[in-house]
């Protein structure tokens, strides 16, 4: 297993990196580790394609080209 130091630290930051590990019950190592292997996790890749159809529901029954003129003309 790799060994990995961190020098130059911040003291307030350690200060609040003991105190979360305290709060869970972890080491500070244990804690650092469980910190960057969530920030670290592969995510699904976003994409604007899985925002397709949301909100169908409240334009369901309106018609577009109708609301989209009267919106215009609300800005004379």
């Amino acid at each position: 297993m790799a060994t990995l130091n961190i020098k130059s630290l911040p003291d307030p930051l350690y200060r609040k990196l003991k105190a979360l590990a305290r709060r869970e019950r972890r080491s500070v190592a244990q804690q650092v580790i469980v910190l960057m292997s969530r920030a670290l996790e592969e995510r699904p890749e976003l994409s604007i394609l899985g925002l397709r159809g949301l909100g169908k529901e409240a334009w369901q029954h309106v018609d577009a080209t109708a609301h989209v003129e009267l919106e215009r003309r609300s800005w004379d």
